[in-house]
């Protein structure tokens, strides 16, 4: 079977169930695992990817106020690539190639007639689902299982770590400006790892808000994780945040206990490393490197 991934945690999702030798084409925002990496890409983006947080927000503001797709789908690549299987998103217009954006594709310029499947996970079992899907349409269901349990058991472990402590408040920040707080499954990542979560909102999409209300429910704990960001980038983003007297009044800040952790590899990709970013966001609520993720996934924030 060949495989075209137009979505990043699919790419994973595919390679954890041991057929990443199946992927003849990837999107542009895959990059791991490091072997699928030299694939043919097959989407891009119509916006300037580096770009501030509030230079990329208004560009596809614009593409969408002209009810256009913000992403490019590689037709011609596609074609000749031959794909039996397509996975995509229907998920976030915003976040990757959509559902609708294939279809459209197969219907006016694609002459293959290749299987679509579509993922739309909005809470962690989701996600596990969409494991059992792929490895379903893969034949690769005991893998799926297998992956499946594994996730599971650590997560249970990681839940009787913290039981009957007190928890703490956090905020996570999935966009910077405009504000935005991390919903869908990362509210059941920070309950996971032993803290509220007093702003996101658990199987909802991520909602905009404003910094107001940061300095109204004062968290005990901040932390960045901008979709698509790495942490050097976030580093750079937040500079202006920091130069502000305001925002040195807010308890996370003043404590030391603000974060980055890697918006771009963890906590956003709906596949097998949420487990990593539970692990993550563990360490962070703990003050802890059990996990041996700081530096590489997260960092506290010192300027």
């Amino acid at each position: 079977m060949k495989i075209i991934s137009l979505i990043s945690s699919a790419t994973e999702i595919v390679s954890s169930l041991g057929c990443s030798d199946s992927l003849v084409g990837i999107s542009h925002e895959c990059d791991y695992p490091k072997s699928i990496t030299n694939l043919p890409i097959c989407s891009e983006p119509k916006f300037d990817v580096n770009g501030t947080s509030i230079q990329i927000d208004n560009q596809v503001k614009s593409l969408l106020q002209e009810a256009l797709s913000i992403y490019r789908i590689k037709e011609s690549r596609i074609s000749e690539l031959e794909p039996d299987l397509i996975i995509t998103q229907s998920q976030c217009n915003v976040c990757a190639v959509s559902l609708d954006d294939v279809q459209n594709a197969l219907k006016t310029h694609l002459k293959i007639n290749p299987l679509v499947i579509s993922l739309e996970p909005k809470n962690l079992n989701d996600v596990l689902m969409d494991i059992k899907l792929v490895g379903n349409k893969l034949d690769k269901d005991r893998a799926a299982n297998s992956l499946i349990n594994t996730i599971n058991d650590e997560i249970d472990r990681i839940k009787n770590k913290h039981k009957n402590k007190n928890k703490i408040n956090v905020a996570c920040i999935e966009w910077i400006e405009p504000l935005m707080f991390a919903g869908n499954w990362v509210p059941e990542i920070v309950e996971i790892a032993g803290a509220n979560d007093s702003f996101g909102l658990k199987g909802e999409h991520s909602s905009w808000s404003e910094y107001e209300s940061l300095f109204d429910k004062n968290p005990d704990k901040i932390v960045f994780m901008p979709c698509g960001y790495d942490i050097k980038k976030t580093k750079l983003e937040i500079k202006k945040l920091y130069a502000n007297k305001e925002w040195r009044k807010l308890k996370a800040v003043k404590t030391g206990n603000a974060y980055i952790a890697d918006g771009s590899q963890f906590f956003n990709r709906p596949g097998p490393r949420l487990l990593d970013s539970v692990k993550i966001m563990y360490d962070i609520i703990n003050d802890k490197n059990i996990y041996d993720l700081q530096g590489k996934g997260w960092e506290k924030i010192n300027f």
